[in-house]
């Protein structure tokens, strides 16, 4: 390989994708922003400093930079996403889940590794994130019936999905991109089951330890809910609304207790959207406050006599609608990918009035929030717990904006336009894996079909396209392209020949896996996919030997996001019902 003279464009565009990746693993701001501004800074960049084409042109002009957006392993990963939608509407998935139980005739255990064998083979056709989705309150269900913690299955759960991904093309949208690298690259891309063989041997091995030996290396968790309850079961949540003319009204909490509330522990103080949270210093109750409490049962109805201007449970709303406040029951709902409450805030959605459940507590990456609620905007993955009517809550299953947390086998749905988009989603997966269509053509069409035949509309189609993975896929291709151009790319593969050459092509690989796995556990899986791909080719090259072999390892060591919960999607969605901390 020759020696690539070290240039002011390409030094300029390693410290911008090393400024880009500390901006991503930082995540002060949110992708969709940091992938933006990427883009930005590569554009204007190189519109002040054009590198030369040789005929006084620009190589790396706007439209250079921009052609990510029409990638046809970014279109292909849309159009997998609305089927994906697709199969979550109709209930398609729900199905599947089904049979799991069915199978496995009520036995925990067998349901828990036959449901994670499902996740991992499902995984190789479908985008992770759904599949995860529609999993999530299944395990819990079987957790509980296990007598277990939901901790110790969630983990697993996210880690199938992963490993079912690295076995097909279409398995990850990790593997697409690498795919779609080698072809800007003049290589041979992938075929539908190139690197299947050694992919499955990956995966099983990994769903051996996902069964064996990563449940017991994970601790108990408590759920959010448990949390507030005393361990030893003979505590209740209850909930008093001080009203006008109430003993409560105008108590001050004296050294953070509340005098009047003797033998009750406060957990918090609703006023309005707001929750307050102990300590309560100098804090006094004023009328429509809501003081939410954990006591016994004989304590809270001491409570309902002694205190005749104040309600428990907030009954007006039951009330109004002709039912008992004591149906009221708590839950945890976790915020879906691609929901419409992303973004914004309780008072914004007009939760308590809309769902006609109060949110009690919000958790991030299994972290309580101690800001006010309403100043929280939600993120997807955020744990919510709510309370309300038993019939408000049963009412949250079939809501896609939310995820029930709390829901077993019986509750699973059956839609009329399941066989549809089974057949749809068979169909194009395989005309893409006979190699009759490109998978990008299969892909798209099967989205169209979707919404032809009615399985998803429109708007539930958009809503299906996340807008941080467009953005993301954008500006990951931008930076590849602009380390190939500039001979970033042969320049950090002639380095890592320099100091691992003489090893031998063994070697090589292998540390050149460590060091892309190592990464993808710390920014992006698909940035990682985008920025080794040209690497992994120049090193192939420059050792003469094959470039198959180095781009298979891109993708596995891409996939391999398992340590941290900012690699890969599904890490982060699982980190709040198993109620799991960063580390």
């Amino acid at each position: 390989m020759p020696i690539v003279d070290p240039t002011f464009h390409m030094w300029a565009t390693l410290a911008m994708i090393a400024l880009a990746m500390a901006a991503y693993a930082w995540e002060k701001t949110p992708l969709d922003l940091t992938s933006l501004g990427v883009i930005c800074l590569f554009m204007v960049f190189f519109h002040l400093f054009p590198l030369d084409d040789g005929d006084g042109g620009n190589r790396l002009h706007a439209g250079r930079l921009l052609e990510g957006f029409s990638n046809p392993a970014l279109l292909a990963v849309l159009g997998l996403l609305v089927m994906g939608q697709g199969l979550i509407r109709t209930g398609a998935l729900d199905q599947v889940a089904r049979g799991v139980f069915d199978i496995s005739r009520g036995h925990p255990l067998i349901a828990t590794g036959l449901a994670l064998f499902v996740v991992m083979f499902v995984s190789a056709f479908l985008n992770n994130i759904p599949v995860v989705v529609i999993f999530i309150p299944i395990m819990q269900a079987l957790s509980e019936q296990l007598g277990r913690s939901a901790s110790r299955v969630m983990i697993p759960l996210s880690y199938a999905a992963i490993l079912g991904g690295m076995t097909t093309l279409i398995g990850s949208s990790t593997n697409l991109l690498v795919s779609s690298a080698l072809i800007e690259l003049g290589e041979t891309p992938f075929g539908f089951f190139d690197f299947t063989v050694p992919g499955t041997l990956m995966a099983l091995a990994g769903l051996v330890y996902t069964l064996v030996i990563a449940p017991r290396l994970l601790s108990d968790r408590e759920t959010f809910t448990r949390e507030l309850i005393d361990e030893d079961g003979k505590q209740f949540i209850a909930q008093i609304t001080v009203s006008p003319g109430s003993k409560l009204a105008g108590e001050k909490a004296t050294g953070g207790f509340f005098p009047g509330l003797k033998n009750m522990t406060v957990r918090l103080v609703q006023r309005g959207e707001h929750a307050f949270l102990p300590p309560f210093d100098d804090f006094s109750l004023i009328p429509g406050d809501v003081v939410v409490i954990a006591a016994t049962r004989k304590v809270i109805t001491d409570a309902i006599r002694q205190f005749g201007g104040a309600d428990m449970g907030d009954g007006d709303d039951a009330e109004r609608e002709g039912r008992s406040p004591s149906g009221r029951v708590l839950a945890e709902v976790m915020v879906a990918p691609g929901s419409r409450m992303v973004g914004q805030n309780l008072e914004l959605i007009g939760f308590r009035y809309k769902y006609n459940s109060i949110v009690l507590g919000i958790q991030r990456h299994a972290r309580m929030i101690r800001a006010r609620m309403t100043e929280i905007r939600l993120e997807e993955g955020d744990v919510l717990l709510i309370q309300g009517l038993q019939d408000d809550i049963d009412a949250l299953r079939n809501n896609r904006d939310m995820i029930l947390l709390e829901w077993s086998a019986k509750d699973l749905p059956s839609h009329h336009h399941t066989k549809q988009a089974a057949t749809i989603f068979g169909v194009t997966i395989g005309l893409a894996a006979l190699g009759i269509l490109p998978i990008v053509v299969s892909a798209m069409a099967g989205a169209g079909l979707m919404i032809a035949t009615g399985c998803l509309n429109i708007r539930q189609a958009i809503r299906a396209i996340d807008s941080s993975i467009v953005l993301m896929i954008g500006a990951a291709l931008a930076m590849g392209t602009s380390l190939q151009e500039t001979g970033g790319a042969d320049f950090i593969a002639a380095t890592l020949i320099g100091v691992f050459g003489d090893s031998g092509p063994t070697v090589m690989l292998s540390a050149f896996f460590l060091t892309v796995a190592i990464l993808s556990n710390i920014i992006s899986t698909k940035a990682c996919a985008v920025l080794f791909t040209p690497i992994a080719v120049g090193i192939a090259h420059g050792l003469g030997v094959p470039v198959m072999a180095f781009a298979v390892a891109v993708v596995f060591a891409a996939n391999c996001s398992f340590a941290s919960p900012v690699g890969y999607q599904t890490n982060l969605l699982v980190m709040g019902p198993g109620h799991y901390r960063f580390v």
